[in-house]
């Protein structure tokens, strides 16, 4: 099996090119780079061995065997185990949204389309849309026509341009917005669809949609039972 997974890594700012490259070495072009602030407590930084600063993310999908060379490398040539120096986890995807979509995101891999989905069974999807700076109200209009709640935006900068000609036929700027929806089950391919036909590759939003299995949050607008 070689599902697709989401990866992250936590690490402090500064060295964000020689991630690029260590990234491109084992072939995934796609990331989306996403500065941020560290909140955790004194207590927790120690345990995790990090300090209080200004640190990066780096969001990309990877395979799981892209993910066995890749953590083998983190520790051998990134040092990782060193403390300070990052955190890496992996996510399982529970779907992407088109085919298409899902090969750009993961060019350079070795993929099984048949096996894109690694995780079905939940009551809850966060619903993640990458689309190009400025489109926000477009992205969130065509959610709302399908009933979608609110969203929390991020701002990122993504890699990968060259290859969305090839796999999409579109240009794709390297400024990025994120909007995360947490929505029910039920809900997610309705509003999948309605942000691909509204606010898709082929519009000017260039907007991709995947979606991640959702058991606990915090911090992100949760959809309110019915009462």
């Amino acid at each position: 099996m070689n599902s697709v997974f989401m990866l992250g890594i936590i690490a402090n700012r500064g060295i964000r090119e020689k991630f690029i490259q260590f990234f491109k070495l084992h072939n995934i072009h796609v990331t989306l780079t996403v500065l941020g602030e560290g909140t955790a407590n004194s207590a927790i930084l120690d345990y995790l061995g990090m300090e209080a600063t200004q640190k990066t993310l780096y969001f990309a999908f990877v395979t799981w065997d892209t993910w066995k060379l890749l953590k083998k490398d983190l520790y051998a040539q990134v040092k990782i185990d060193v403390p300070g120096r990052g955190i890496a986890f992996l996510i399982p995807l529970s779907s992407i949204g088109g085919k298409t979509r899902l090969k750009y995101l993961t060019v350079g891999q070795e993929l099984s389309i048949e096996e894109e989905s690694t995780l079905q069974n939940t009551d809850y999807e966060l619903l993640i849309t990458i689309a190009n700076s400025g489109y926000i109200e477009t992205i969130m209009d065509a959610a709302r026509s399908a009933n979608a709640p609110g969203g929390t935006v991020i701002h990122a900068k993504g890699t990968g341009a060259k290859h969305a000609k090839r796999f999409l036929g579109i240009s794709l700027a390297e400024e990025k917005e994120m909007i995360f929806i947490v929505v029910r089950k039920q809900q997610k391919n309705g509003i999948m669809k309605a942000i691909m036909e509204q606010a898709g590759t082929q519009s000017p939003a260039g907007g991709i949609i995947f979606s991640l299995p959702v058991t606990s949050t915090a911090g992100l607008r949760m959809l309110e039972e019915d009462t």
